[in-house]
């Protein structure tokens, strides 16, 4: 029987991926009777993963949860590398080597296509380079929004959506006291745009806003919220997803979208439009993006399981600048199995499987397991389920014996000139990026650029 597990032998786990499941990955397997070390890859210098680079920065609460990746991450057995792509720097191979098991808990990295014509025109965005570029990401930093029009067009109708929509609905006045990147905040200030029209292809029984969003574009400075009446109108099938009593919060948002429509227009700068039962067909422009074209559509089938389909009834809306907002999916990574169809690493309880078979020693967790679904919370009972089968692995004694972990690792990395960031170190870079962002009655300024992180420690 194997020893691995026991103070003499540790488990030792890699962790691809610095969000919130790879933290609660971490946490379960610290929690457990098995002696483990832990060392958690991440390709930035910074941790957090979407909690840092994803949540908007006029929503400060939700990264409260940073606290308690921190405290996971000064625990014994564990170590960060930041700065470190598996992949490039390291192969899978070489983590088999060093570890007993790998758990991805890389994301959703890369977003879903429209696939229309005209997609690619200058103006048309993803949603996440958006979020990136006002979040300081450094893969968003040299981005370049055009907001001279005065038309936005959203398309898509979740929480991301909502991000987008309500940064581009915000004063400067609203922004400059969040974490909003300088350079995001100096081109939102001179932003020309006054309509925003925040686009999905059903209807507003199936919006995947959550109330709490939605409430907000009520509550803004300088922008009014504005639903159609007409549009509000039902058939029986949505009336049944309502009246269903686990469809609670989808209740909530039709209420508020009544209760938009009713509003008396109150002379604000700017209208934040909500459209339902739309799809984008093409999108329209010599050089850039001019306009969008849309066919209306009409709900068939059985209650929550409603597909849109086109009427054939044409509708344009002229705009300058688009971003689409219609779901995530995962990248593939060189030596683990991927699901194209699904943007996923396929897997069986958080196994990692290729053509229906365990590849011994891969796991995975979050969205890279599951796709983009669920709020920040709903990784702690995915992660856990993963690592439940990991230990479950253990105890059948599917693992090697001793392994050498990050000793292993870091004189591969030293050879070959990567620069790896520890968390002490991280936590280096956090103290400036506070200490700026207080000089500007911000939480905290963040470094919008690799290098700029390594020139802080070197």
């Amino acid at each position: 029987m194997s020893n691995v597990g026991t103070p003499d032998n540790p488990l030792r786990v890699a962790i691809v991926g610095s969000g919130p499941s790879g933290f609660y990955a971490t946490e379960a397997l610290l929690k457990s009777d098995a002696s483990v070390r832990i060392d958690m890859l991440e390709r930035l210098p910074c941790p957090f993963g979407l909690v840092r680079s994803g949540v908007a920065p006029d929503h400060q609460k939700l990264k409260q949860a940073i606290q308690l990746y921190d405290k996971i991450a000064q625990s014994d057995g564990f170590s960060f590398l930041g700065n470190v792509t598996v992949g490039h720097d390291l192969s899978v191979d070489e983590l088999k080597q060093s570890h007993h098991a790998i758990i991805f808990a890389c994301g959703a990295e890369s977003d879903r296509k429209l696939n229309i014509p005209g997609e690619d025109l200058k103006g048309s965005h993803t949603a996440t380079e958006f979020v990136g570029w006002y979040n300081g990401h450094p893969d968003y930093r040299d981005r370049e929004f055009d907001l001279s029009h005065p038309n936005a067009v959203i398309i898509g109708q979740g929480n991301v959506a909502a991000d987008v929509s309500r940064i581009l609905s915000k004063t400067t006045d609203e922004l400059k006291h969040t974490d909003i990147a300088e350079h995001a905040l100096a081109v939102l200030s001179e932003s020309k745009i006054r309509d925003i029209y925040v686009i999905g292809r059903r209807g507003p029984a199936q919006a995947k806003f959550t109330p709490k969003e939605l409430r907000e574009f009520g509550e803004l400075d300088d922008c009014d919220p504005v639903v159609n009446a007409e549009d509000l109108a039902l058939n029986s099938e949505s009336q049944i997803e309502l009246e269903d009593k686990s469809n609670a919060g989808n209740a909530k948002v039709y209420k508020l979208f009544n209760e938009f429509s009713q509003r008396t227009p109150s002379g604000k700068n700017k209208r934040c439009h909500f459209m339902f039962l739309l799809s984008p067909l093409e999108l329209i422009g010599k050089n850039r993006l001019e306009k969008v074209r849309l066919e209306k559509n009409q709900l068939t089938g059985e209650p929550f399981n409603q597909s849109a389909i086109g009427t054939g009834e044409i509708t344009e809306i002229d705009t300058g600048i688009l971003f689409r907002s219609i779901g995530y999916r995962g990248i593939a990574i060189t030596g683990v199995p991927f699901d194209e169809r699904r943007g996923i690493f396929p897997n069986n309880d958080g196994r990692i499987i290729d053509d229906g078979n365990i590849v011994p020693q891969l796991y995975t967790a979050g969205w890279i397991k599951r796709g983009p679904t669920g709020i920040i919370g709903t990784n702690r009972a995915d992660s856990v389920a993963t690592v439940e089968s990991l230990l479950n692995d253990l105890h059948n004694s599917t693992f090697d014996n001793a392994k050498n972990g990050a000793d292993f690792l870091i004189p591969l990395l030293e050879t070959r000139n990567v620069r790896y960031v520890t968390y002490p170190e991280w936590m280096k870079i956090d103290t400036v990026e506070i200490k700026q962002g207080q000089e500007k009655g911000k939480p905290r300024e963040k470094f919008t650029r690799i290098e700029e992180m390594l020139n802080i420690l070197d």
